[in-house]
């Protein structure tokens, strides 16, 4: 019975598992977007995410950790030296898992998945996006403050 487990296990064992998993994050840290399956994809975001956040701190501990997962030197360096100063002030949320149809073979659903701090596209709309908007009643605020003065210069005009 599967009573508690909520990961997907993809069909396959544990270690198959986690050599396709880091083989997947590998990929991605090195070509920094892949297309898969959307079950791995959103098996690797799960997996991959917290790599990324510890990847934040670049101590000799955190370096081990992570090549412990992957078992790459020239990842794991990716990793900190690129990705981590680039992501550094991010919360969370550093990968993108995009639909993109099905595959013509067996009809699987494929994704694309990407870091969102290298998609020039997403990112370049995104920060002209989030300059426009602002965050709630701040509009009626500032509408409200242009009518009271724009009133008070009425009134002590007609004075």
């Amino acid at each position: 019975m599967r009573h508690g487990k909520k990961f997907n296990h993809l069909k396959r064992q544990k270690g198959h598992r986690r050599a396709l998993l880091a083989n997947l994050s590998i990929a991605l840290i090195t070509h920094k977007r892949i297309f898969t399956t959307l079950a791995k994809a959103k098996a690797l975001r799960k997996h991959l995410e917290p790599l990324v956040t510890k990847a934040k701190t670049n101590t000799t501990h955190s370096r081990r950790v992570i090549f412990s997962y992957l078992q790459d030197k020239v990842a794991v360096q990716e990793l900190f030296d690129v990705i981590g100063e680039k992501i550094f002030d991010r919360p969370g949320g550093y990968l993108r898992v995009i639909r993109t149809g099905f595959r013509k073979g067996d009809g699987a659903e494929m994704a694309m998945i990407e870091f969102v701090d290298f998609n020039e596209v997403y990112s370049s709309n995104s920060k002209s996006a989030a300059k426009k908007t602002r965050r709630r009643g701040s509009k009626k605020s500032t509408a409200a403050n242009t009518t009271e003065t724009a009133t008070d210069t009425e009134t002590s005009t007609e004075e």
